[in-house]
C-alpha cells in the first residue's frame, strides 16, 4: 500500500504527466450574445515543457437519454459551417459561432491532446442567447407629451440605438410630434445587423394643414355647378367639416352655409360670390383652412366679355397685318428705286 501511495506521489511531481498541471483559461466564462449574431469564446491554455500538441477541439454539454454528456461540436449537425476554431496549437484556443440561435445556450468545454496526454477543461463556458426586446412606453400620446423607448435583454449588454422606420433616432426620450408616429426597433451599437422586432407610437393630434379645393378653375357662371373639399392632417381623422362664407366686403362676418368633407353648389348664382373656409374637428381639437375666393357671374356678361376679348384679339391681327402690308410697299419701291439706271434719254433737236 505505502508503495502505491509513494508511486502517485511520484506521478504528481512528474512534469506534464498529470493533467491537473495543465490549465484552460476562459477570458469571460459567462458570455451574453445576441441571436442572430457572432460570438467570440476567447480562451488560452498550458502545458508541460516538451509536449507538443496535436489535436484540439471544442465540445458542447449536452444532456442525452438522462445522461450529461460532451458532445464534440464537429459531430452536432446544427453547427455544421456555423463555427470556427480561432486559436492554434501553442496556447490560444478562441472559438467562433456565428448566426446564434436559441438552443445555442449552454456549457462549452475545451479539449487538447498531446503525444501522451489528453486534457479536458474542468470548467466550462456558459453561453447565453438573447433577444432584444423593445419598448415604447406610452404608445399612444397627443403630440408634446413625453415618449421613452427602451431595449432590453436578459443580459447586459453594451450601448443601444434605436432606428424609425429605418432612419436613426436622435434620444430615447423626446416630445412626441405629428411626425413621431411610427414603427420603432432597436439595435446594439456596432451590430445593427441585428434588430429587435418593432413596436408602434401613436401620436395623436388636432387637424393640420386644413385646406381647400374648388373643383372648378377660373370665372364661375350661373348655373354651373362646382364643389368645395376639404382635407387635413389629423389623428384621428377628422370627423366634423364645417363651412363658413363671408362677403368680400365684409370678411369678419362668418355664415355657416354648410357642413360635411365636400361642399356642393349644383347650380351656382352670382350669390354665392364670396371667401369660403373650412374647420376641421376631432376630439382632440379643431382647426380651419385660409380663405377662399368665389366669383360667379352672370353668363350674358361673360359673353360680353368673351366678345369683347374676341374683338380685341380680331382688331390686333388686323392691326398687325396693316403695318406688314406697308413695310412690304415700302420695300417695293426702295428696291424699284435702287434698279433704275443712273442716265435718262435726252432728244436733239
Amino acid at each position: 500500500m505505502d508503495k502505491m501511495i509513494a508511486m502517485l506521489v511520484l506521478l504528481i511531481l512528474k512534469p506534464g504527466s498529470v493533467s491537473a498541471g495543465w490549465p484552460v483559461t476562459f477570458e469571460n466564462p459567462n458570455p451574453c450574445a445576441l441571436k442572430g449574431s457572432s460570438v467570440h469564446l476567447r480562451c488560452s491554455y498550458n502545458y508541460t515543457d516538451g509536449e507538443t500538441v496535436k489535436r484540439t477541439a471544442w465540445y458542447k454539454g449536452e444532456l442525452i437519454d438522462g445522461t450529461w454528456k460532451r458532445v464534440e461540436l464537429s459531430d452536432l449537425p446544427s453547427y455544421q459551417n456555423r463555427f470556427k476554431y480561432l486559436g492554434d496549437q501553442q496556447h490560444d484556443c478562441g472559438l467562433a459561432i456565428d448566426d446564434l440561435q436559441d438552443n445555442d445556450t449552454g456549457h462549452y468545454y475545451f479539449r487538447f491532446d498531446t503525444q501522451r496526454f489528453g486534457q479536458r477543461s474542468k470548467e466550462s463556458v456558459y453561453l447565453s442567447v438573447t433577444e432584444l426586446s423593445a419598448r415604447v412606453y406610452p404608445d399612444r400620446v397627443r403630440a408634446g407629451s413625453t415618449v421613452n423607448l427602451e431595449c432590453g435583454t436578459s443580459c447586459q449588454l453594451p450601448n443601444t440605438v434605436w432606428f424609425k422606420d429605418g432612419r436613426p433616432v436622435a434620444k430615447p426620450v423626446f416630445q412626441a410630434q405629428a411626425e413621431d408616429s411610427g414603427n420603432y426597433l432597436c439595435a446594439v451599437e456596432g451590430q445593427e445587423s441585428v434588430l429587435s422586432d418593432s413596436v408602434a407610437l401613436d401620436v395623436q393630434y388636432p387637424p393640420l394643414n386644413v385646406s381647400v379645393e374648388i373643383s372648378y378653375a377660373g370665372h364661375l357662371t350661373e348655373g354651373s355647378s362646382v364643389n368645395l373639399s376639404c382635407s387635413s392632417a389629423a389623428n384621428p381623422a377628422a370627423d366634423n367639416y364645417t363651412w363658413y362664407w363671408a362677403s368680400v366686403s365684409s370678411s369678419s362676418s362668418l355664415l355657416q352655409v354648410g357642413s360635411g368633407q365636400v361642399l356642393s353648389l349644383p347650380s351656382v348664382e352670382a350669390s354665392h360670390s364670396g371667401l369660403y373656409l373650412c374647420q376641421a374637428r376631432n376630439p382632440l381639437g379643431q382647426n380651419s383652412s385660409t380663405e377662399v375666393l368665389l366669383t360667379a357671374g352672370d353668363a350674358d356678361i361673360n359673353r360680353v366679355i368673351i366678345f369683347v376679348g374676341t374683338g380685341v384679339c380680331i382688331g390686333l391681327l388686323l392691326l398687325l397685318f396693316i403695318i406688314w402690308a406697308w413695310r412690304q410697299r415700302c420695300s417695293s419701291a426702295v428696291d424699284k428705286e435702287e434698279n433704275s439706271p443712273d442716265y435718262e434719254n435726252i432728244s436733239i433737236a
